[in-house]
């Protein structure tokens, strides 16, 4: 049975070769996708494949790349492979666009995955050229069923000069009626609040729209989303999930929190996966999240019906868990709503609804700096993605890590973070597998102190105290926040010629 119902778009259905040719080089070129789901599966490729074809001829072709998140091989991949990139934004996590970001051949802008949307509205990345979507279907009246993520589409679709939309067989049919799509959104100064009250409260439409004029290609395709692998969970993990359900135990004692908590945000990975394997042990029930991604674990709990319900923005699962969920969509629904990222990140809804947010990073240093995105300062490992939309709005943060790295070679826990993504002033909570750091309501030098007896790992200990002592001593304790400027950085600057720290 067709996924493309509507007579005039019906019309327009082309080969992904055919539908590629409506991108030029220098073009700004806008697609779909989030953390690995429901990315254009066919133009990319095919348009690959234009890219290395005008470069044998010798001439210059290449596009500026805009999506929600990370995408999957067949976008970020073979575009980068093809050296068909040369501006990315907002995130990523493909090894060859990452190794062009850090030589310098593709400018990369890191930017909260709330922002994107609403810069491109305000005209700060220029003309919009091109969107590539992907949807589940197009219904008779030409309004499309978003698929695993909505992600920043609805503004593609409404800014794009040209759309390119793509309907994957592979997406489940039954999406119909998961999505909801606020069109509500204005420049400044004719804003209005949103009026979000509830996790899983509908504002919007379970629809993308789009005009159907400028629709020039419709490509059909079966192919799966990304598929998301996930380490066991370690003991590192385990006892890093354990210190955070352990607070949040005292902070239900204390009064601070309810029984069920406050709609969590889990941010994607290992360590993230592990704390929400942790819950389905407690005795924590009828939870809800307000995120960006539901993961593996996550569905496992709302199945389990240890959560009630869940607001994201997309799917990022393992390909045994998105078969598992496309054979069994029906049970899903009414439980998970996809809402648009600038929705599920917005600062005023994340504030309002009181999210407790857990987040990864690479590095913290003793006074609370933490870091997200850089090695050594410098490096891009992936980007800041929605880490900042919910610290700085929640009503709890976590920020977690193991407490060495590369054996030992590198301590996460520094006298001075070598980038800083997230300031003392955002970060509430810091994890490690050696304890837990609750830095509210303290001034700078009490939080070093509680950062590196609590969270250190042993090995780094000493020479963290030594460090902050005599910073303290060399300042005659008139500092704030003291420390040894020609030192700082000394332990980046140890591992990046030795390889320890």
């Amino acid at each position: 049975m067709t996924r493309i119902s509507c007579p005039v778009l019906a019309t327009k259905v082309t080969s992904a070769e055919h539908a590629a040719s409506f991108i030029h080089d220098g073009d700004n070129v806008a697609m779909s996708g989030f953390t690995g789901a429901g990315y254009p599966k066919s133009v990319p490729t095919a348009l690959a494949h234009r890219i290395r074809a005008a470069h044998d001829r010798g001439e210059r072709f290449s596009i500026g790349l805009l999506t929600g998140a990370s995408t999957g091989a067949e976008v970020d991949g073979v575009l980068a492979e093809a050296e068909g990139i040369h501006l990315r934004t907002p995130f990523q996590s493909d090894p060859v666009l990452r190794r062009q970001i850090n030589d310098g051949t593709v400018d990369y802008i890191d930017t909260h995955l709330s922002h994107l949307a609403q810069q491109v509205w305000f005209g700060f990345y220029g003309t919009m050229n091109v969107a590539v979507v992907e949807v589940a279907a197009i219904l008779p009246n030409g309004l499309l069923v978003p698929s695993s993520s909505v992600g920043n589409n609805k503004t593609w679709l409404d800014l794009a000069d040209k759309v390119i939309i793509e309907v994957n067989s592979w997406q489940p049919r039954a999406y119909e009626g998961f999505h909801d799509v606020y069109y509500g959104t204005r420049r400044p100064p004719f804003r209005t609040p949103v009026q979000i009250t509830a996790a899983t409260q509908r504002i919007g439409d379970p629809y993308l729209k789009v005009d159907p004029a400028k629709v020039v290609a419709v490509v059909e395709t079966h192919a799966p989303d990304r598929d998301n692998v996930f380490s066991p969970v370690d003991e590192a993990s385990k006892a890093m999930a354990d210190h955070i359900l352990d607070f949040l135990r005292f902070e239900v004692n204390a009064g601070r929190l309810p029984e069920n908590l406050l709609p969590l945000q889990s941010g994607v990975g290992n360590v993230a996966n592990a704390v929400l394997a942790g819950l389905e042990e407690s005795e924590f029930e009828h939870l809800t999240a307000y995120t960006e991604v539901i993961q593996d674990e996550m569905l496992r709990l709302l199945e389990s019906g240890r959560f009630d319900a869940i607001s994201a923005t997309s799917l990022s699962l393992s390909r045994e868990m998105a078969e598992y969920f496309n054979a069994n969509i029906e049970a899903f629904k009414g439980r998970i709503l996809f809402r648009t990222q600038e929705m599920s990140n917005h600062p005023e809804i994340v504030r309002r609804l009181g999210v407790i947010a857990i987040n990864g990073m690479v590095e913290a240093d003793i006074y609370g700096h933490v870091n997200s995105t850089n090695v050594l300062g410098s490096q891009m490992i992936n980007g800041i993605g929605g880490s900042g939309d919910f610290a700085r709005n929640a009503y709890l943060n976590f920020f977690v890590s193991p407490s060495v790295a590369k054996k030992g070679a590198i301590s996460a826990i520094v006298p001075m973070a070598s980038h800083v993504d997230h300031t003392e002033h955002d970060v509430h909570v810091l994890v490690t597998e050696q304890g837990i750091a609750d830095l509210r309501g303290m001034a700078p030098v009490k939080r070093a102190r509680k950062i590196i007896e609590n969270c250190a790992h042993p090995d780094y200990r000493d020479r963290l105290l030594d460090y902050l002592e005599r910073a303290q001593a060399q300042a005659n304790g008139r500092l704030h926040m003291p420390h040894l400027l020609d030192e700082a950085l000394s332990w980046h600057s140890a591992f990046a010629k030795t390889g320890r720290m």
